[in-house]
């Protein structure tokens, strides 16, 4: 269940914030009704970032090795058309 708390309880209701995230799930927080931030665990940060850089490093790679270059509307276009079929 998505868990959406105000900023405020970081500081009051700390142990609760680190209960939820400790499980795994990430907790919304507002700030005045608005999202402000998203609190994860150190192993969920991780687990969105890793291969993250290892990936831009093999891009650079192939960008080196491959002198063809795409217009921004010929990247995203190609993209569209694998999206929707």
């Amino acid at each position: 269940m998505i868990q959406i708390k105000p900023v405020s309880d970081l500081r009051n209701k700390f142990p609760d914030i680190e209960k939820i995230v400790n499980e795994g799930e990430p907790v919304y927080l507002t700030k005045n009704g608005y999202g402000a931030m998203v609190v994860l665990s150190l192993e969920a940060y991780s687990r969105l970032t890793d291969g993250v850089e290892s990936a831009l490093d093999e891009a650079d790679r192939m960008a080196m090795e491959d002198k063809t270059r795409l217009s921004h509307e010929e990247v995203f276009s190609g993209l569209r058309r694998r999206v929707n079929g």
